[in-house]
């Protein structure tokens, strides 16, 4: 592979996974022949590695290598070689190819990784560049929250399908998708409630339109009963309705193979039901004005049954529709230990607010009054909850130990954690600001004229390859679902973003605690004072857009 001229762009970590495996094996190699390093211990040494036995199956008529034990691990000296000599755009600047006991590694020009980052780091703070452009609209329905008429009525698992709604939300709209939330009215608490939590769930007024596409409803299942000899009943909010049988359709169209329940037979439709499928109906069709569509169901594990029933029936009133792919998203169930007694959302909420606000007066005494404290107790109080329910896979059980110390700031995976590492930053910065005022520093340099060779702490590769580089990477692979694969049921990755934040606050934590910042005024510290100040901007960046993704605005002082 012949080496094309390094471009000053941005380097992508799967860039130089692709480059790396094409060079080494040819276009047909596969993506997993490297793997990119992210331990400390191995960060030491390396950045990608093809392991001792992939490199035996690669080549197996190898010499024998100095350093290798046994025979046919080691690669011809001249691919070697020109592994070292490398470039290509996108992929970072390579220092050494070499042979170990591990297998076939790569360093990475460090000093020049940074520069290339660091001089400008905005394009790691959004998902990586897509080639595709057809436009696709992705309904999110939010399945609980069609039933709650007050926050009494929104359990737990309610509230658990709420964030990842929200947080897929976000996620999908900054990879390009156009997103809209069903339901698009919400009761006025429970509206309330849910923007304590920095949830704005979009609000329109579709009572008029609704009614309008209810009655057509009752009025296609009438005739359909009547027509496939069943009793059409009557349609009320009562436990009344009509009586559907939902088997023959689904027999007839064979969804029982796609993965719908084998038990969904009759389904007595209520009115809630048909506004439920006329607030999709409407959606479905606001959309596919200008775009295709795929319509996400978001439900609790408890609901699922019954949100296959509301599928299978607008499927069957509004045949016009077309083959509308599906898809059901399972969320688990929470559940709450040391507790004798069911607790709502809004109790959950109170008792970690309470929880927050006696550690932060622990903490900090009387001053913990006023306004600017209050929006800080809420914020964090916000952050707590959310990475509570959100860091577990969707589809697995939350368990919520209300006792439990872990959500304050002293548990290093808790969200009041991360947030206590952003106002940590903003804080250093502040101080840092003070100091250019007073004269102490000078100003900060164009970050494109600082010497970042002086960046040779592990904690510092740490945090630019394991987190700012793999950012991108993070939000393109928190929104990847399979929205076309066979089946109803999908999975997405809702829970990386706060594993992510999580991870990268404990390693900027460690490296805060170990590393003195903002050194003395001494003109020869200052170039390694601007590097490493450059680089905690970076990491700045990277907390407060991932938190925006969950909709959490980041502490801004302790």
């Amino acid at each position: 592979m012949e080496a094309e001229p390094c471009s000053p762009g941005p380097v992508w970590v799967s860039e130089a996974l692709r480059v790396l495996g094409t060079a080494l094996l040819g276009s047909c190699a596969p993506s997993t022949v490297w793997f990119k390093e992210s331990s400390q211990k191995n960060l030491r040494s390396r950045d990608f590695l093809v392991p001792r036995g992939a490199l035996r199956k690669s080549f197996p008529d190898g010499e024998v290598h100095a350093g290798c034990r046994s025979r046919g691990c080691n690669v011809p000296v001249d691919l070697v070689q020109t592994l070292t000599s490398l470039a290509a755009p996108g992929l970072p600047p390579v220092k050494t190819c070499l042979q170990s006991e591990a297998g076939l590694l790569i360093q990475l020009d460090r000093p020049a990784v940074f520069h290339r980052v660091l001089g400008d780091f905005s394009p790691y703070l959004k998902p990586l560049p897509c080639i595709e452009d057809r436009q696709e609209t992705v309904i999110l329905n939010c399945a609980p929250l069609h039933g709650c008429r007050s926050p009494d009525t929104l359990r737990l698992s309610h509230l658990r399908a709420a964030l990842v709604a929200d947080h897929l939300a976000g996620l999908l709209t900054i990879n390009g998708k156009k997103v809209s939330l069903v339901p698009a009215r919400l009761c006025k608490e429970v509206d309330e409630f849910l923007r304590q939590l920095g949830i704005s769930w979009p609000y329109t007024d579709d009572t008029a339109s609704l009614e309008e596409t209810v009655s057509s409803f009752k009025d296609f299942l009438r005739d359909y009963t009547q027509d496939s000899g069943q009793d059409s009943g009557h349609v009320d909010s009562t436990p009344g309705g009509i009586s559907v049988q939902l088997k023959i359709f689904a027999e007839k169209h064979n969804l029982y193979m796609q993965g719908y329940d084998p038990n969904l037979d009759f389904f007595l439709v209520n009115e809630d039901d048909l506004q439920h499928v006329a607030r999709l109906q409407r959606s479905f069709q606001e959309a596919v004005q200008t775009s295709t569509c795929t319509v996400l169901h978001i439900v609790s594990c408890e609901e699922e049954f019954h949100q296959q029933k509301l599928d299978l029936l607008w499927r069957l009133m509004v045949p016009s529709n077309g083959d509308v792919i599906q898809k059901h998203l399972i969320c688990g169930p929470v559940k709450v230990l040391n507790s004798t007694a069911p607790i709502d959302c809004s109790q959950y909420f109170q008792l970690r607010r309470s929880q927050m606000l006696e550690a932060s007066v622990m903490k900090y005494g009387e001053n913990v009054q006023g306004e600017s404290w209050d929006a800080m107790i809420n914020s964090l109080t916000s952050a707590a909850i959310k990475f509570e329910l959100m860091a577990t896979p969707h589809r697995s059980q939350v368990n919520l130990n209300l006792k439990e110390a872990n959500i304050t700031t002293k548990g290093t995976k808790s969200g009041a954690f991360v947030m206590y590492n952003c106002a940590r930053l903003a804080t250093m910065f502040d101080s840092y600001n003070s100091a250019v005022r007073q004269g102490t520093y000078p100003e900060f340099p164009p970050a494109g004229d600082l010497n970042y060779s002086t960046l040779r702490e592990e904690g510092e590769w740490l945090l630019l390859f394991n987190y700012i580089m793999m950012f991108p990477e993070v939000l393109s692979q928190s929104a990847q679902m399979s929205l076309t694969s066979p089946g109803i049921r999908i999975t997405a990755n809702t829970e990386t973003v706060c594993k992510f934040l999580v991870s990268l606050s404990m390693d900027f934590s460690c490296y805060y605690n170990r590393v003195h910042i903002l050194g003395e005024p001494r003109p020869h510290l200052f170039s390694q004072m601007f590097a490493r100040l450059q680089l905690m901007k970076a990491v700045q960046r990277v907390l407060h857009s991932a938190l925006k993704t969950i909709h959490i605005s980041p502490l801004t002082q302790i």
